[in-house]
C-alpha cells in the first residue's frame, strides 16, 4: 500500500478522534447546563477524574467546599461512574447518603450507602468500603434495625483492623465503627459494653485531637450513665460535649447536648431549667431538618409541661412529637411518646386513657426488644467476651516472651562486659529472676484454675438451659431477665479474671449474679441473703478475685442438692479486729457427713478443688498484710444433735 494511503488513513483517525472528543465535550457541557451546575465545578470535577486520587482524604480535600451540596455531589457520582472511576463515585454517594439520613429520609439513605459500597468494593477500596458499612450502621441503627446495624459495624471494625499503618481516615472510621457498637450496645440495655466501646473510642479520639468525635463520645458515655441512674455522672458528660459542640461550631450537636440536658432536669425535678433550653430547640430542631431528634425535644417539652401543669399544652407537644415519630418511623420515639402520653392522663386522673397509652408503650417496646434481636446480640456478647479473653491470653504470651528476650539480652551483656563482681550480680539477678518467675507463674496458674472452676461447663450448661426453658415456655421478660444477669456474670467472672484483688463491695456483687443464676435450677427455692455490719466500708477492703463462690459452690452442691425442705445460705460480714474481717457462709444443708455419704454413693463422682485452690490464693495474697487470713470449717447442729448445715468462716486481713 502507498505511503500516502497510510497518511490518508492517520489523518481520517486524527479527525475522529478529534470530532469523539469535541463531541463528548459538548455532551457534557450540555448535561451541566441542563443540571445547573456550574461551569467552574465541571472544570474541578474532571481534573480530579484525570487525577483520580485513591483516598478519601484527597478526595475530601479536594470537595470539601461542595460536598454540601446534593446537585454537585449527583452530577459528580454520575460522571464518576460514565469514567470508570469507582473510587469518586463511592465517595459521592457516601456525602449524599450522610445528607439523606441527617434529613431522616432513611430508605434512600440506605440504597445511596448500598450503591457506594459497591462502588468501593470494585474499586477495591478498603478505606471506602469501611466507610459505606459504617454509615449503613448508622442508618439501620437509626430506625432500630438492630441485628443488620451491628452486623455493618463489626464487619467495618474487622475490616478496619486489618489494615497495617492505618491513615488517619481508617483510624476516624474504627472510632466511628467502635462508637456504632456501642450505641447498639446501649440500644439493648448493655450500659456496661457500651461505655467500653465509647472509652475506648474516645482515648482514639483523643490521639487523632478530632474534637467533633470526642463530643459524640461524652454524648454516649452520658446517656448510657442516665440509664444507670447516675444522673451527676451523666450531667458532667452531657456538659463536655456540648463545650465540644460549641467549640467547633455543630448546631446539631449543640442541640442534641441540650435535649439531653434538659432530660436531666426534668429528673431531677427542675421543669423551668429544662424549658429554658427546649424551648429555643423546637424552632432550631426543625429547621436543621434531622427529625432523629425533633421527636424527643417537643416530647420533652410537653413532659416539662406535664411537671408543671399546663396539661393541655403538655398534650400537644408530645402528640406532635408523636406524630413526627410516626411519619418517620422511629420506633424509640414512638414508644417514649405513649409512655409520656400514659404519665400525663396519669397525673390528670383519666387512668382509663394512661393504661390505654401504656399497652400501646408496652406493644412498642416488645416490637423493639423482639426475641431474635436478644438472642442475636447474647451471641455476640459471648463472642466479644471469647475473643477479648483470647486476646489478654495472646498479650500475656507477649509479654512473657518479650520478658524472656530482655532477661536473655540483660543476661549475655553482664556475661560479656563484667568481670567477677558482674558474674555474681548476674548469677544473683537471674537467681532473683527465676524464683520471681516462679512465683508469678504459680500465681498465674491458681487464677487460671480459679476461672476454670468458675467457668465450669456444667454451671454454663445449667445456666443456659434454664434460660431456654424460660423461652420455650414463653417466659420472654424472665428470659431477659435471667440473660442479663447471666451475661453480666460471665463479664464479671472474666474481667476479675485478670485482677489480682478487687473490691469485697465487687466480690459480693458477683456472688450475688451468680447464686440468682443457680437459684434458677433450684426453683428459687434457696433464701439467699448478704447481711453487713454498718460500719465496714466494703468498698476499701480488698480480697483475691472470685473467692467466695467455691465455698457457695460447695454448699449447694453438697449441702443443698440433697436437701428437702426450706434451704438457705446467708453471708454474713463482721468487723472481728482492728487487723481482720470476718466473712460467715451459713447453709442449712444436710452437714459435712451426709454430704460425703452422698458423695460416695454417686456414680459420678465431681472432685471438688476450688476450696483448695482458694485457700493458696488467701495465704499468698496475706503475704501483704501484717495478718495472715484463717479459714475454718464449722458443722451446725440443732437441740437433738441432728446435723443442721455448716458454716465456713473466713477472717480477711485488712492490715
Amino acid at each position: 500500500m502507498p505511503k500516502t494511503k497510510f497518511k490518508q488513513i492517520e489523518n481520517l483517525h486524527r479527525v475522529q478522534r478529534t470530532t469523539l472528543a469535541l463531541v463528548l465535550f459538548l455532551f457534557l457541557s450540555l448535561v451541566s447546563k441542563a443540571q445547573n451546575v456550574p461551569a467552574d465545578f465541571v472544570e474541578k470535577a474532571e481534573a480530579i477524574i484525570q487525577l483520580q486520587p485513591k483516598t478519601y482524604e484527597s478526595l475530601d480535600e479536594h470537595l470539601d467546599a461542595d460536598k454540601s451540596d446534593t446537585l454537585l455531589l449527583r452530577y459528580f457520582a454520575q460522571l464518576s461512574k460514565e469514567n470508570n472511576y469507582p473510587e469518586g463515585q463511592a465517595y459521592a454517594l457516601n456525602q449524599l447518603g450522610s445528607k439523606y439520613r441527617n434529613i431522616s429520609q432513611y430508605k434512600k439513605a440506605a440504597d445511596l450507602h448500598e450503591q457506594a459500597l459497591a462502588a468501593s468494593e470494585e474499586a477495591n477500596n478498603t478505606e471506602l468500603r469501611v466507610l459505606s458499612l459504617n454509615m449503613l450502621g448508622v442508618v439501620y441503627r437509626r430506625t432500630d434495625a438492630i441485628k443488620t446495624a451491628l452486623d455493618y459495624n463489626q464487619k467495618a471494625l474487622e475490616l478496619a483492623e486489618t489494615v497495617e499503618n492505618p491513615s488517619n481516615h481508617i483510624k476516624r472510621s474504627i472510632n466511628v465503627a467502635l462508637n456504632g457498637i456501642g450505641n447498639l450496645y446501649q440500644t439493648l440495655e448493655q450500659y456496661d459494653l457500651a461505655i467500653m466501646q465509647f472509652r475506648r473510642a474516645l482515648k482514639l479520639e483523643e490521639e487523632l485531637g478530632n474534637k467533633l468525635g470526642l463530643a459524640i463520645n461524652h454524648q454516649n458515655i452520658g446517656h448510657c450513665m442516665e440509664e444507670k441512674g447516675d444522673l451527676e455522672g451523666a450531667l458532667e458528660n452531657y456538659r463536655k460535649s456540648l463545650a465540644y459542640n460549641e467549640e467547633i461550631n455543630s448546631e446539631y450537636g449543640s442541640i442534641i447536648c441540650k435535649n439531653s440536658l434538659a432530660q436531666i432536669y426534668l429528673k431531677q425535678e427542675m421543669p423551668y431549667a429544662a424549658l429554658v433550653l427546649l424551648e429555643p430547640l423546637l424552632e432550631a430542631s426543625q429547621r436543621i431538618g434531622d427529625f432523629f431528634i425533633t421527636p424527643s425535644i417537643f416530647i420533652n417539652t410537653g413532659w416539662a409541661h406535664t411537671k408543671l401543669g399546663n396539661y393541655e399544652k403538655a398534650r400537644e407537644f408530645i402528640e406532635e412529637g408523636l406524630g413526627m415519630a410516626q411519619s418517620h418511623n422511629l420506633p424509640s420515639s414512638i414508644l417514649y411518646a405513649y409512655q409520656k402520653l400514659s404519665e400525663l392522663e396519669s397525673v390528670r386522673g383519666d387512668f382509663k386513657k394512661a393504661y390505654e397509652f401504656y399497652k400501646k408503650a408496652d406493644e412498642y417496646d416488645a416490637e423493639i426488644s423482639s426475641a431474635t434481636n436478644l438472642r442475636y446480640m447474647n451471641d455476640i456478647i459471648v463472642r466479644y467476651e471469647a475473643e477479648k479473653k483470647n486476646n489478654q491470653i495472646s498479650v500475656l504470651a507477649k509479654e512473657n516472651e518479650i520478658v524472656r528476650l530482655r532477661l536473655k539480652k540483660n543476661q549475655t551483656t553482664l556475661l560479656v562486659s563484667a568481670l567477677i563482681v558482674g558474674l555474681i550480680s548476674s548469677i544473683l539477678y537471674i537467681l532473683y529472676r527465676q524464683y520471681q518467675s516462679k512465683n508469678e507463674k504459680r500465681v498465674l496458674t491458681l487464677e487460671q484454675k480459679m476461672l476454670r472452676s468458675q467457668m465450669n461447663p456444667h454451671f454454663l450448661f445449667n445456666s443456659l438451659n434454664s434460660i431456654k426453658l424460660y423461652i420455650i415456655n414463653n417466659e420472654q421478660k424472665n428470659a431477659v431477665h435471667y440473660l442479663n444477669k447471666f451475661s453480666k456474670l460471665v463479664r464479671k467472672i472474666l474481667e476479675a479474671s485478670s485482677q489480682r484483688e478487687i473490691s469485697l463491695a465487687e466480690e459480693l456483687e458477683t456472688v450475688e449474679l451468680y447464686m440468682n443464676i443457680e437459684n434458677i435450677r433450684f426453683s428459687n427455692e434457696i433464701d439467699f441473703r448478704i447481711d453487713v455490719d454498718k460500719d465496714i466500708f466494703i468498698d476499701n477492703i480488698k480480697i483475691p478475685s472470685l473467692t467466695l463462690q467455691p465455698f457457695l459452690e460447695n454448699s449447694l452442691w453438697h449441702g443443698l442438692s440433697p436437701k428437702d425442705g426450706e434451704k438457705k445460705i446467708h453471708i454474713n460480714v463482721r468487723k472481728k479486729d482492728k487487723g481482720h474481717v470476718t466473712i460467715e457462709i451459713i447453709d442449712n444443708g444436710v452437714g459435712r457427713l451426709a454430704a460425703e455419704a452422698n458423695k460416695e454413693n454417686r456414680v459420678l463422682k465431681r472432685k471438688s478443688v476450688g476450696i483448695h485452690i482458694t485457700k493458696e490464693r488467701l495465704a499468698n495474697f496475706s503475704k501483704d498484710y501484717q495478718n495472715k487470713f484463717e479459714v475454718s470449717l464449722v458443722d451446725l447442729f440443732d437441740e437433738n444433735g441432728i446435723p443442721n448445715g455448716t458454716k465456713v468462716v473466713l477472717d480477711i486481713p485488712t492490715i
